[in-house]
């Protein structure tokens, strides 16, 4: 399967107080690849660089198998960035008379399909719109003008439960073939549990894991003891631990294993936000 981006050696300092980097990443076509990690860890950092927003300071980046400042790869991406990018005195109707002669593929049908789909008005301007409402309306630009590529930025922040399930259903048939691909970054990542191929989790500007979504949920897991047990845990079974008032809590990447071998411990399913909660905050085995 072909690869949509292809990132090498990507490295991005601010002032010496935060580097992006050394970034390498795949991202292959007919996948949805979700960016994890907290406030400030890079992921934006990283998405502007892949649109060329940002001056990277060194590495290679190419989209479509073309260096990411061709223009011509510009037509066949779709974004949605976390804080809207159209004037505040624009309706949908102005943003499609604006969009059709910035995109040679724009569909002006499609676009008002996907109004009508997210109930948004045609008329009203964006300064009386909710957050919600301006993120429906993000997402709909993205997809009108027929993108090979959607780089999104928290898409879902800010949609209630039931579009959000609805504009995850569009993500998914949007990658049905191998052609189109999604790199989503979110802080709503049961999100990411239900439609991710992959996950890169990024943590103070660095690439700290990179596995399919089935490898986490299949292989890791938590492990549970009181405080007098965990002596008796073999260290080397265990990535991180985190201490709470009654219980340790420790993550674990064979967790059928580490079921058998600690029958007295209960071992939980892993979540996404278990994972970047013990990783994030959880303490090394010396």
């Amino acid at each position: 399967m072909e690869n949509i981006i292809e990132i090498r050696n990507l490295k991005k300092r601010y002032d010496d107080k935060f580097e992006l980097g050394e970034i390498n990443i795949n991202i292959p076509g007919g996948s949805i690849i979700g960016l994890i990690g907290e406030n400030g860890a890079g992921k934006t950092t990283l998405i502007k660089s892949i649109l060329d927003i940002i001056k990277i300071d060194s590495g290679d980046i190419k989209i479509f198998g073309k260096n990411y400042k061709d223009t011509e790869i510009r037509e066949d991406i779709g974004v949605v960035l976390d804080n809207t990018f159209f004037p505040e005195i624009l309706t949908a109707k102005d943003i499609n008379s604006s969009m059709k002669g910035i995109y040679k593929n724009w569909d002006s049908e499609l676009y008002f399909n996907y109004l009508k789909e997210f109930d948004l008005p045609d008329n009203k301007q964006l300064n009386s719109m909710s957050k919600g409402m301006r993120k429906k309306l993000e997402i709909a630009t993205s997809l009108a003008h027929k993108p090979k590529l959607l780089i999104l930025d928290e898409p879902t922040s800010g949609l209630d439960p039931v579009v959000r399930s609805e504009v995850l259903d569009i993500f998914l048939k949007f990658i049905a073939d191998d052609e189109h691909s999604i790199l989503l970054s979110t802080h709503i990542t049961s999100d990411l549990e239900h439609i991710a191929d992959e996950i890169i989790f990024i943590d103070k500007g660095k690439k700290i894991l990179d596995k399919t979504r089935d490898e986490i949920i299949d292989n890791y897991g938590v492990l549970k003891c009181d405080i007098d047990y965990f002596e008796k845990i073999n260290k080397e079974d265990i990535l991180r631990y985190r201490k709470t008032k009654y219980t340790y809590e420790m993550l674990v990447d064979n967790k059928e294993k580490m079921a058998k071998k600690y029958a007295e411990c209960v071992i939980d399913k892993i979540t996404l936000e278990d994972l970047m909660l013990l990783i994030i905050k959880g303490e090394k085995v010396c």
